[in-house]
């Protein structure tokens, strides 16, 4: 499954990434952790003490990656309101939701400070981001008058974490897209149309 350039310990990071994804925490056992990434038991205690510190390499590198991609469109050309829209147009998986959003309904990793830490310092960092953006935006022209910059970041955030929950449930990506063009026409200038979804 994973490339042969990979390292052992990436493998590793990237199984149990996957597995924290599909399982949870909990439903991440050891022997599937080593099973999908094609490493021994001692293979993975040689690079991690245990599951926890391997749960929160992996739950690392799933926050960086989220951090990542958002900050390649938020951080590109375009006017706030372009920016805004291209995160929220990106090419996402609907179905299988957000990864790092699916953490936050794992009561393990929620009750557990250190695991909890990079879910929260993302999503803490992208509403941040997006409150820059909207201030910039109402600031300079490009986006509604008077929108409040962190409500107005959090909103954001909200329609696409929620979104996927309902894509989730209807079983289809149109619930998710219908969420975002609402959102686009309520962030709109009057005199900008909404990209289609």
């Amino acid at each position: 499954m994973y490339s042969a350039a990979m390292s052992t310990p990436e493998r590793l990071i990237s199984a149990t990434r996957e597995l924290l994804w599909e399982r949870g925490y909990v439903g991440t056992s050891p022997r599937a952790i080593q099973r999908l990434a094609g490493a021994g038991q001692g293979s993975m205690y040689h690079h991690f003490s245990g599951k926890p510190e391997l749960a929160l390499a992996a739950i690392r590198s799933t926050a960086d990656e989220l951090r990542s991609s958002a900050a390649g469109v938020l951080d590109g050309p375009g006017t706030a309101y372009e920016r805004i829209a291209a995160y929220l147009l990106r090419e996402r998986d609907v179905l299988r939701g957000c990864p790092v959003g699916r953490l936050t309904m794992d009561p393990d990793v929620t009750a557990d400070r250190a695991l909890r830490a990079p879910v929260d310092e993302t999503l803490d960092w992208l509403r941040g981001r997006l409150a820059e953006i909207v201030a910039e935006g109402t600031a300079g022209g490009g986006l509604r008058p008077g929108l409040d910059p962190q409500a107005t970041a959090a909103a954001v955030a909200a329609t696409v974490q929620g979104g996927y929950v309902l894509a989730r449930a209807s079983g289809s990506p149109e619930a998710f897209d219908t969420a975002v063009r609402g959102l686009l026409a309520l962030l709109a200038p009057d005199d900008e149309p909404a990209p289609e979804a």
